[in-house]
């Protein structure tokens, strides 16, 4: 509970330097548990690698801390003795056994009254609270270790009920003198218990005590990368590389990297663990089953390779697997073989993966069940299985695996025209991603939302995410979100009537090497490639690149992609072939779920018959891809319908809904409204959509102008009349 009598704070608290990335910025928070005064001592202490979210941020401010430290001495005895049983029982791990200890040694609880009046802390009926997290890591640490084993002592003879053995065996654990077998084996089938119940942070807890106690180093480096893999499983990617730290191993070094460092080193880290598990025997001292730590890790290699968009290393990780007589997972495995262009054996191996979707079972299963499912052009598939990866993730404590399903469950609702709803919902799983130390996946997400805004006609938003993926993407050798992020532009580019530039874009992701371009979404980039480069005359690349994505097409036999097949056909063709392969596209997209690309195809025919005098049949397809595009809110496509249909002379009602807000503002504008309205400040609704505070501005000056308004006062009166 924070007081004004505090002396330590000023009143006021010091904003975070604008130039940290945001995944530092978001991290630096967590770690001062908010306290921005806390945030900004730690963010100026950060080293080169640590402001690149390379390396683990510090664990504790210890200018602020030696202060509290300071306020707490100053405190009598007695009441420095009840605060330190009330911090032991709360730091590092939460045990609620506070008033049952008082109760069992009738301690005198009066002494609270002078931390109380001091302001450092006050009883409640659920025992004490804290003026904040670092005063009561003060009262704990201020403590001698006698004082401090007494307590722990009594927690762990009052936690006796059901369930509790966990946090009681921390207790004991915390009151050791010094290295136990018996009490690391004990801690190590606690943190079991608590992992088993999805406390993945707790275990980390129980664990990392076992390893302080345990006698042989080998154990002891053991059990310090298994708390290393609790700590990231709990969302605390920078206690994890802590740990990591103090083992060589460079398996879970990584799996680290592949979600926040370069992707190329993660995969020469993860192939090299994986034939070293491969070439152990049963009873190996780094794991009890090397066969199957070497077919994830090698899962993971591939991965990182896919990840990167580099070929080369994608062909290595599967000779090593062939080497190793290890059969990859089936989507990774049909990832290779698409890279490859093996599309039978690639169809195969997806088909037979996307079928793993059913609920429960592990996450990391679940979000390949997707992706192989996404690949295939089943968006009602990948869309079911990343909703049951996140929540099978979050039902058993792995709040890390979350954003990952987001990741692709973002393509899911893309594809199917759902982009305000799928915004907010990326933008949670930004949020998480940052939080939780996957800088990696947050560009990835961010390339998303990119995406996004591109199609709900937010182009400054559109250009800072894809800039801002973009540039952490090439540094990282991330080659799937950096194609992402320029596809983003291209079709921003695309549906504004820039087509030489859309072009331009498009056939950069013809590049392919780490960083650089990805076969994955230059594959289903293509349709749009082909629809720029019609447009600009110069069609010589885009009918090659057409006949690769329509061999795909046919061997997977996805109606949506047989559908922009047969689009492209007409594009680039004439007449009535054209009319015919239109006729033929949309036949398919009925058999389909990419909503927002059939009404795409709508308008481009309606546009083709329209060039070739057939009115009526033309007004009806317009009409109807104006509808549709109104429904998922892509204005500058609407726009598009309604320029064709003036020119056929017909009537064009304004922006439907007129009067709904909704209708007259982005999908971005509208969420910064109602931020303002409530109170928000710029920089505050910048900080929570995770753009820069210059955007934000940008976008209220937009807000007031398309709804005639001046103030935010004005605003408010609006959206409350709304």
């Amino acid at each position: 509970m924070v007081t004004s009598a505090n002396p330590v704070r000023g009143p006021a608290q010091p904003e975070l330097g604008p130039s940290l990335p945001e995944g530092v910025r978001v991290r630096i928070l967590r770690t001062a548990h908010g306290d921005r005064r806390a945030a900004a001592e730690l963010a100026s202490a950060l080293t080169e690698r640590q402001l690149t979210g390379l390396d683990p941020l510090p664990a504790q401010p210890p200018v602020l801390l030696r202060a509290y430290r300071q306020e707490v001495r100053a405190l009598p005895d007695t009441t420095r003795r009840l605060l330190l049983l009330a911090a032991a029982d709360q730091y590092p791990v939460d045990t609620h056994a506070f008033l049952r200890a008082v109760t069992a040694t009738r301690l005198d609880t009066r002494p609270l009254v002078t931390a109380e009046v001091a302001g450092v802390a006050h009883a409640t009926a659920g025992g004490i609270v804290f003026r904040d997290p670092w005063t009561r890591i003060a009262a704990y640490e201020t403590a001698s270790v006698t004082d401090r084993r007494a307590v722990h002592l009594l927690l762990a003879r009052v936690l006796r009920g059901e369930g509790e053995s966990p946090r009681r065996s921390w207790h004991r654990g915390a009151a050791a003198l010094g290295p136990s077998r018996r009490l690391a084996a004990e801690l190590r089938a606690a943190a079991h218990t608590a992992r088993t119940a999805g406390d993945h942070a707790l275990a980390c807890a129980l664990v990392e005590r076992a390893a302080a106690l345990s006698p042989e180093p080998s154990e002891r480096a053991r059990l310090l990368a298994r708390a290393a893999a609790d700590a990231w499983r709990s969302g605390d990617a920078d206690r994890a590389r802590r740990l990591v730290a103090a083992t060589d191993d460079d398996a879970l070094g990584g799996l680290l990297a592949l979600r926040a460092g370069n992707a190329t080193d993660a995969f020469d880290a993860l192939l090299t663990a994986a034939v070293r598990y491969a070439q152990d025997g049963p009873g190996s001292a780094r794991t009890d089953h090397p066969q199957h730590a070497a077919v994830h890790l090698l899962a993971r290699a591939t991965e990182a390779a896919i990840y990167t968009g580099d070929l080369r290393r994608c062909r290595e990780a599967a000779a090593v697997a062939d080497r190793l007589g290890i059969v990859p997972p089936g989507t990774l495995g049909g990832l290779a073989a698409a890279f490859e262009g093996r599309y039978d054996d690639a169809r195969d191996l997806l088909k037979a993966a996307a079928g793993r979707c059913g609920p429960g079972g592990d996450p990391t299963l679940l979000i390949h069940s997707g992706i192989a499912a996404l690949m295939l052009g089943d968006h009602t598939a990948a869309a079911t299985a990343t909703v049951r990866a996140a929540a099978s993730a979050r039902a058993g404590g792995d709040g890390v695996t979350v954003p990952q399903a987001m990741e692709f469950r973002a393509y899911a609702d893309f594809w199917t025209g759902r982009p305000r709803a799928a915004e907010a919902a990326t933008l949670e799983a930004l949020r998480q991603a940052y939080t939780t130390g996957q800088d990696n996946g947050a560009c990835h997400l961010q390339a998303a939302l990119a995406m996004f805004a591109a199609v709900t006609g937010d182009e400054d938003v559109c250009r800072e995410r894809a800039e801002a993926a973009r540039s952490y993407a090439l540094a990282r050798g991330l080659g799937l979100p950096a194609a992402l992020a320029l596809f983003a532009l291209a079709f921003l580019d695309l549906s504004t009537g820039r087509f030489a530039a859309s072009a331009a874009r498009l056939r950069a992701l013809a590049g392919f090497g780490p960083g650089h371009g990805h076969r994955a979404i230059r594959h289903i980039a293509t349709p749009h490639y082909v629809e720029a480069a019609v447009r600009t005359g110069d069609t010589r690349v885009a009918r090659a690149a057409h006949a690769d994505y329509d061999h795909w097409a046919r061997t997977v036999r996805s109606p949506d992609d047989l559908a922009l097949s047969a689009r492209c056909r007409a594009l680039l063709a004439s007449g009535a072939e054209a009319v015919e392969h239109y006729r033929t596209a949309l036949d398919l997209h009925a058999s389909g779920t990419r909503d927002f690309e059939r009404a795409r195809t709508e308008l481009l025919f309606g546009g083709a018959l329209r060039r070739l005098r057939h009115r009526t049949e033309a007004r009806d397809r317009l009409h109807s891809a104006l509808e549709a595009f109104e429904h998922f809110g892509s204005p500058q496509c609407a726009a598009a319908a309604r320029t064709e249909l003036r020119v056929l002379g017909e009537p064009v009602s304004p922006v439907r809904g007129a009067d709904d807000l909704v209708a007259r503002l982005t999908a971005q504008q509208l969420m910064v409204a109602r931020m303002a309205a409530d109170g928000a400040t710029n920089r505050e609704i910048a900080a929570r959509l995770l753009l820069s505070p210059r955007t934000i501005d940008h976008h209220l000056r937009g807000v007031f102008a398309r709804l005639g308004i001046r103030s935010r006062i004005e605003l408010v009166r609006l959206l409350g009349e709304g």
